[in-house]
């Protein structure tokens, strides 16, 4: 995929409509990079100054608490991956983002981000909304967290990212839905019972 490929499937996934000047303006923010399996590429006390986009592979987000690792979010093909709080203030974060898969993913500065959303008012909206549907995503997760029951939280997993479960170890997607392997395991197994 070219940066501007990467720029258009990046905008139209936003719903926003850039000019042509700016969808190339854009572009020539991007950088690609490669990691392999298992590569961390943002570590605990590092400062985020990047979002990064999926183009082919699986990055994980994750953090530790009491010695234990937990899964914060998994992005494939398509989506992004930020340390939204490190970002926007600046300051190290207690996230780190490893590579479950080979990863190709594009980057896009910060400051050379804002610099052109402050310059062209269509990149502006574009920006924003990225950062609109990220808290979206984070209130959703986080009510889903509260409010649903484990295999509500299983079917919705599986209905809205269905590559999550074909790709990713389980004992992963036990901690990204905030249950022991053991009740996942459980949860899988009555949903397979129940489609058949």
């Amino acid at each position: 995929m070219t940066s501007i490929e990467m720029a258009r499937h990046m905008t139209i996934a936003s719903n926003v409509i850039l000019s042509r000047d700016s969808m190339h303006a854009l572009a020539d923010l991007l950088v690609c990079r490669k990691c392999k399996k298992g590569e961390c590429i943002l570590q605990e006390g590092e400062v985020c100054t990047c979002m990064r986009y999926v183009e082919k592979g699986m990055l994980r987000q994750f953090y530790y608490k009491y010695d234990k690792e937990l899964t914060e979010h998994l992005s494939y093909e398509g989506g992004m991956v930020i340390c939204l709080e490190s970002y926007l203030k600046n300051e190290p974060t207690r996230l780190m983002i490893e590579a479950l898969e080979p990863t190709t993913y594009w980057e896009i500065d910060k400051e050379g981000v804002e610099e052109l959303a402050l310059a062209r008012a269509d990149v502006g909206v574009w920006y924003r909304k990225v950062f609109e549907t990220s808290l979206i995503e984070s209130q959703i997760k986080a009510d889903t967290l509260r409010f649903e029951p484990a295999h509500e939280r299983y079917n919705r997993l599986l209905k809205l990212h269905p590559e999550i479960l074909k790709r990713v170890p389980l004992v992963y997607i036990a901690s990204l839905l905030q249950m022991t392997p053991e009740t996942l395991s459980r949860v899988r197994s009555a949903s397979l019972n129940e489609r058949g």
